[in-house]
């Protein structure tokens, strides 16, 4: 039996249709493709480490009882949350837990599968070498100007990495389709890339940006992204993408496979010959919520950090008044 779904604007202008093979879970946009659309959040998998604890070693999942204790935590961490006054507590910088993705339980021991112990692979001299001088939030560390800092901090993007894993909020993850090419939208910091599926060329090496020039095809009922053209200023590691460098060299390639109509598979390997010793993986599963808002990103509007940081340095380096 086929099913067939569909809803358009009060202005015609715009229309969507969904056909579902009953029995396949194969969703189809009308021209044929594989439908990826719907907005896929990756805050819920917050809880899952980057790298995987080395107690673990290659686990890849949780035992029960590991899982229930995680499951246990999170539910009396979202009961607090929703209490109606804060208990107060905390400190520094960030903001309260009620602000923040609370997650869910998740098996999964790390978000990096390959290799099999979840962790990095060793990185190259060189790589080690950017490494160390790659620019990182410190406090104590005396900014001369707004360009010592790392491109998340000043607001200019995350990279590709960045904008897909989960963070602490503003993790959503919203896909489009049109024939002949498949749009992904980032909630933070605001970055939206147009993926062709009309198998033209990369552009030419000598242009380069931080998000790189993708080009996608299909693979069965899964979305095949290539990635190259980066600019080599964006990280590798971390919620944002501000730890580690990568290179110019730098080659992704992801998968997005919609398992059912709730859940699609994404993956990416991530190739830098320059950085790292061999290639790594990271795959997680992510739920589609339809009742989940982008909201707009206005990072440079609230970015006060830089601004301040800059001035309490200038205002330590003037010679103390007397007293």
């Amino acid at each position: 039996m086929v099913i067939w779904r569909a809803a358009a604007t009060t202005l015609g202008a715009v229309a969507w249709l969904t056909i579902v093979v009953s029995g396949q879970g194969d969703l189809r946009t009308p021209w044929g493709d594989p439908d990826l659309q719907g907005t896929w959040p990756s805050g819920q998998l917050i809880n899952v480490p980057f790298e995987r604890p080395a107690q673990f070693g290659t686990r890849a999942e949780l035992t029960d009882a590991e899982f229930k204790q995680l499951a246990s935590g999170l539910q009396r961490q979202q009961d607090a949350d929703a209490e109606q006054f804060s208990r107060g507590g905390g400190g520094g910088v960030n903001p309260p837990s009620h602000w923040l993705e609370a997650g869910r339980p998740v098996r999964q021991t790390s978000l990096i599968v390959d290799p099999p112990d979840g962790r990095l692979p060793p990185m190259t001299e060189d790589g080690a070498r950017r490494a160390k001088a790659w620019p990182s939030t410190n406090p104590s560390v005396p900014y001369a100007s707004a360009q010592e800092f790392n491109i998340y901090d000043r607001c200019i993007t995350r990279g590709v990495l960045g904008s897909t894993m989960p963070n602490i909020y503003s993790s959503g993850i919203e896909i489009m389709q049109a024939p002949g090419q498949v749009v992904i939208r980032y909630e933070m910091i605001h970055e939206t890339r147009i993926v062709p599926l009309d198998g033209r060329p990369h552009v030419s090496p000598g242009v380069r940006s931080y998000m790189g020039d993708p080009r996608g095809h299909w693979e069965g009922r899964t979305l095949v992204v290539e990635t190259t053209n980066f600019n080599g200023r964006t990280g590798s590691l971390a919620r944002n993408g501000n730890g580690n460098p990568t290179s110019e060299s730098l080659r992704l390639v992801e998968r997005f496979t919609r398992r059912d109509r709730d859940t699609l598979d994404y993956s990416v390997t991530v190739e830098d010959p320059r950085t790292w010793t061999r290639s790594w993986k990271v795959a997680f599963p992510l739920t589609r919520d339809p009742d989940y808002e982008m909201f707009e990103y206005a990072c440079h509007e609230g970015n006060y950090a830089i601004r301040n940081i800059l001035s309490a340095f200038r205002a330590a380096e003037q010679p103390q008044r007397a007293r």
